[in-house]
């Protein structure tokens, strides 16, 4: 709720400014939002935490696979839009962990859940993918994940 907050007071400053392209990218946004909470999954109208990071993470995806067609196509001018539009989609994110903070929670996980082989992957994965939901991409978390296991 405290997005959706946050992105309609940034939406009214946005036209206020007359700024068109950070008004595209917010209404994405916000589109992204409505769409969620009008959803079956959420019941009382309040999306959780955990879902509008999801949620904030596909888009900035969308946006930089799009650029990334447009660059292959030779639309420079396309593409520049769609990685602006990321950029300002990723300033809602949390803050990234660096790789030694990742590698320290993994740690932690490991130690608390008692793996020790690549078999217990699975275990360890599903923990930490909750706990650092948002601050580092899953092919990192199984990157090191990994590293550590199967020492």
């Amino acid at each position: 709720m405290e997005l959706e907050k946050k992105i309609n007071d940034d939406l009214k400053d946005a036209m206020r400014a007359k700024d068109s392209r950070k008004l595209d990218a917010l209404r994405a946004i916000k589109a992204a939002l409505l769409l969620e909470k009008t959803g079956k999954d959420v019941s009382s109208g309040i999306i959780p935490d955990s879902v509008e990071v999801k949620l904030l993470q596909k888009l900035v995806k969308q946006r930089k696979e799009a650029a990334a067609i447009y660059t292959e196509q030779h639309r420079a001018e396309l593409a520049e839009e769609e990685l602006y539009q990321a950029d300002i989609i990723q300033a809602y994110l949390p803050e990234k962990l660096s790789d030694a903070e990742i590698k320290l929670i993994i740690k932690e996980i490991i130690s608390e859940t008692g793996a020790t082989t690549i078999k217990e992957m699975g275990r360890v994965m599903g923990l930490a993918s909750s706990r650092i939901a948002g601050q580092a991409e899953n092919t990192t978390i199984a990157q090191f994940v990994k590293e550590l296991l199967g020492q």
